[in-house]
């Protein structure tokens, strides 16, 4: 009779779950993402699926929650200014999400905003996190001075670039790209308004 212990079966708990369903996500997109490929992908049954997960869309609003939460957070971190310290925390703003961003945060979030062409829920995640970073922008630019309806028109052209840039491939271009990148953030950063008398947004 064999007497070697057994060997303990893998416990997972439901952020490993998670981790690993968003992984498949940003690999596969979400027709990739199935109950069997998670369970395999982890060397597990499915029955420890169902111990975490009523089902398939328990984890799928798992996904986008964690995601969500994840994002808004950084967004409030990276608009976060100091009285006086707006405009600074604005180039802030256009350098952090205008440089190479990492090839899996960028991989999972167009996965997401794919996904959200699809599904209502989704969407609405999606929406709440441009929302977010969107309003807090805005209020940058407002605390700088500029007008609610011009700060509107600015903070969405800010994140325009910045999603727009991190989809091109630019470095042929110009001989130069820190340069064409800090004209760039001059144009977002910078403007003329009725309530600095002409000057220059942040300057005397």
């Amino acid at each position: 009779m064999d007497s070697t212990p057994a060997k303990p079966r893998t416990q997972l708990d439901r952020d490993s779950w998670i981790a690993a369903a968003t992984d498949v996500l940003a690999e596969e997109g979400i027709a990739g993402l199935r109950v069997e490929v998670l369970a395999k992908r982890l060397k597990v049954t499915k029955g420890s699926f169902y111990w975490h997960f009523q089902d398939r869309r328990d984890l799928l609003l798992a996904i986008l929650t964690q995601w969500r939460d994840g994002r808004i957070r950084d967004i409030v971190k990276q608009t976060k200014a100091a009285p006086g310290e707006e405009l600074a925390q604005i180039y802030h703003v256009i350098e952090v999400y205008s440089a190479n961003r990492s090839r899996r945060g960028m991989m999972i979030e167009l996965a997401v905003r794919d996904w959200a062409r699809r599904d209502p829920d989704a969407a609405a995640i999606v929406a709440e996190v441009d929302e977010t970073r969107l309003r807090c922008a805005r209020e940058l630019f407002v605390a700088c001075g500029v007008s609610p309806q011009e700060a509107s028109s600015r903070c969405m052209l800010l994140y325009a670039y910045v999603f727009g840039v991190s989809l091109m491939i630019y470095d042929n271009f110009d001989n130069d790209v820190a340069r064409l990148k800090q004209d760039i953030a001059e144009l977002i950063a910078c403007s003329r308004s009725p309530r600095t008398d002409g000057a220059a947004l942040g300057g005397p």
